[in-house]
């Protein structure tokens, strides 16, 4: 705690603020954040005390340094009753998409009413999309008319990780790409209230586009690598 308040800064506070964080905090980088991330590397007795702070720092620290294997859905369950900003609700999601329960968490907060809950489950999702072993293809198919059905009517930042979960199954599969690019031009743009803040919620189709190009010049590069070697 004395290293966070040590690399915190008041202009981080006003910059997080905007993003919906809330006091107590003390506006650590998120460079500063990796810094130190890395030097605890993974220590769950450690984050548990840490997230009992109540620090926004604390907890997004306790989020990066925690184990997947040791998160029990009982203490992912209480974690998310904290989670009151999508920098949370996204870190929640991406350390539950690593453990044994992401589909079972997915599973029971997708549908939730209220908006963390649900975000939280959509960005499991959208984490998992690709893993065979989360998601069949037909299971996505399934989820993917689910968003076409309800997108436009769900809370603020459950649309904003509906439009990214659309966006990973893509990229899963030639099938199932075509389906969700249908899907996106049913839908058309997905608006999402990101309020003082320069961040926007890409539309599905060009970026999907440039992540497959991303990925074949990058296997390019390795190929290119292989016969070097």
């Amino acid at each position: 705690m004395a290293a966070l308040e040590a690399a915190g800064t008041a202009q981080n506070r006003k910059v997080y603020a905007r993003h919906g964080a809330a006091e107590p905090m003390f506006g650590v980088s998120y460079a500063e954040l990796g810094k130190i991330a890395k030097r605890i590397k993974t220590d769950h007795a450690l984050a548990r005390q840490l997230w009992e702070t109540g620090n926004h720092d604390a907890r997004v620290l306790a989020l990066r340094v925690a184990d997947p294997a040791g998160l029990e859905e009982s203490l992912a369950r209480r974690w998310l009753r904290d989670v009151d900003n999508y920098i949370l609700a996204e870190g929640l999601g991406g350390l539950c998409a690593q453990t044994p329960h992401a589909r079972e968490l997915s599973d029971a907060w997708r549908d939730d009413p209220s908006e963390w809950p649900a975000s939280v489950g959509w960005f499991i999702v959208m984490c998992t999309a690709e893993d065979p072993d989360v998601w069949s293809v037909e299971e996505l198919q399934g989820l993917l008319k689910q968003i076409g059905a309800e997108i436009a009517v769900r809370p603020n930042r459950v649309r904003h990780e509906m439009n990214g979960a659309m966006i990973v199954m893509a990229l899963r599969d030639g099938n199932l790409r075509r389906s969700v690019l249908a899907a996106a031009e049913r839908i058309g743009p997905v608006k999402v209230d990101h309020g003082q803040t320069g961040c926007k919620t890409p539309a599905v189709a060009p970026y999907v586009e440039r992540a497959l190009a991303h990925r074949e010049a990058k296997a390019a590069r390795q190929a290119a690598k292989r016969r070097a070697g």
